[in-house]
């Protein structure tokens, strides 16, 4: 065993790393945060560094306090260090919600130590019921790779492990993992497959395990050759981590489905044929539409299309540039604004007067047409634009329909007002009632 986990930490040069380890505090996870308290010990990797990461999910009270700090207790007895939290007692009690929360976790660990690794214990088993939990959900080749051995900076050392021998481990050096009650609880559908599906099948193939691990690796090594044409594909659809519109259009319907099924796998979530065929209909629905909509994909993600992208949004993204308060705007000076610098100074008579891209973040303005004080703000409902070069005024929302602007990034921009009169939207567009017809008094920006 630990032989076997030393050759991974070389594989992927970790030795002298900082690495957080999943604990739980069960079998596979004890295991592994003792061999690594053993390896640590050796002179090669003395510089390993071994952080213990528990996640409560807050879901069986005193229980799993009381598992909290046995691992807290293990780890220190170990000789290694330990972080935990306490999940909210809002979070769902479902499977996908607790690993996401989990996940979450486990990156706020990575960043909180700047590590660079997060080890987690699936082992051989686990990955057999994610491979037949995943049949059974009607996935297709990408599904049956199972669990990756690496995904970003996550790792599984003990996936080439079946789960006796790590009991058998535990046992031959006197752990006392902790004893996870819901683990039998037949409710959960990995527990199913475990406790009933995975035994009933044993009594047709005794090395059924072995042979869902020997499906994953053949569909690892032909997912291999289908990425190796997908990659090109992706280079051309994608910008950074969104899709393109109008490339995803050219595509056919099965490289359709195979980019969004590898999208969505991408984000964490495991979602079967009938989901990914959903979110297919709901892209396939609003690429075409200059407004477009939002899809749930999880309890705070969402999945956005309209006819330039598709992209995830968090569901609060709206509140990232949002301020509560509006900030009174009396003259020339720098007034800060959810973070950014709203900035208002006299124009250099002397400097050429060109008009700016409406989508700028600055704008030449006459502001003789005004008084102070003004307001900088976010949207509310009642606002009103008059666009420049038009004399009639309209709704702010019909305007930035007009511009094509996100539902889901409205929220974010910044707007100069005159009680419910929009002045500037900021990197959208510019009132007729400071517009300039011959010299600019001023100019205003955002940074």
């Amino acid at each position: 065993m630990i032989n076997r986990i030393i050759d991974f930490i070389k594989k992927y040069n970790l030795q002298d790393k900082t690495i957080i380890v999943g604990f739980s505090g069960g079998f596979d996870s004890m295991c592994l945060l003792h061999v690594l308290s053993k390896i640590k010990e050796l002179p090669e990797f003395c510089q390993m560094r071994v952080i213990a990461a528990h996640y409560n999910h807050n879901w069986r009270g005193e229980e799993a306090l009381q598992e909290q700090e046995v691992c807290r207790i293990f780890a220190s007895s170990v000789g290694v260090e330990f972080y935990t939290k306490n999940a909210p007692s809002t979070l769902k009690k479902t499977e996908n919600d607790a690993r996401i929360a989990r996940y979450e976790f486990f990156e706020e660990a990575y960043e909180e130590f700047d590590a660079d690794a997060v080890f987690t214990a699936h082992n051989k088993d686990d990955n057999a019921e994610t491979v037949l939990y995943r049949i059974i959900k009607g996935t297709g080749v990408y599904g049956l790779k199972g669990i990756a051995e690496k995904r970003m900076y996550f790792y599984r050392p003990l996936l080439s492990t079946y789960r006796s021998e790590i009991v058998n481990y535990c046992s031959e050096n006197n752990l006392s993992p902790n004893i996870d009650s819901s683990n039998s609880n037949t409710a959960y559908k990995r527990n199913y497959l475990r406790l009933n599906v995975i035994p009933a099948l044993e009594k047709v193939n005794d090395n059924v395990k072995d042979a869902l691990n020997t499906l994953a690796l053949n569909a690892i090594n032909d997912s291999a050759v289908i990425e190796e044409y997908l990659d090109i594909i992706r280079k051309n659809v994608f910008d950074g981590d969104r899709i393109i519109s109008s490339k995803y259009k050219e595509l056919s319907k099965p490289v359709k489905l195979r980019i969004l099924y590898g999208y969505i796998l991408s984000l964490g979530l495991d979602y079967d044929y009938k989901k990914i065929c959903e979110i297919y209909n709901f892209v396939e629905g609003n690429i075409t539409q200059r407004n477009g909509a939002t899809h749930s994909l999880a309890t705070a993600l969402w999945l956005y299309a309209d006819d330039k992208i598709v992209e995830t949004i968090p569901r609060k993204s709206a509140n990232i540039f949002k301020f509560t308060n509006e900030i009174k705007i009396n003259g020339i000076g720098e007034y800060d604004v959810g973070g950014k610098t709203f900035i208002i100074k006299p124009a250099n008579k002397d400097d050429l007067f060109i008009f700016p891209e409406a989508s700028a973040n600055f704008a030449y303005v006459d502001l003789s047409k005004i008084s102070f004080p003004l307001v900088l703000r976010t949207r509310r409902d009642g606002d009103s634009i008059t666009p420049f070069g038009m004399k009639g005024s309209m709704k702010l929302k019909k305007y930035m329909n007009a511009k094509g602007i996100q539902r889901h990034k409205r929220d974010e921009v910044i707007l100069l007002c005159d009680g419910s009169e929009v002045l500037w939207a900021a990197g959208v567009g510019l009132s007729n009632k400071i517009g300039v017809d011959d010299k600019p008094t001023h100019v205003i920006e955002i940074v």
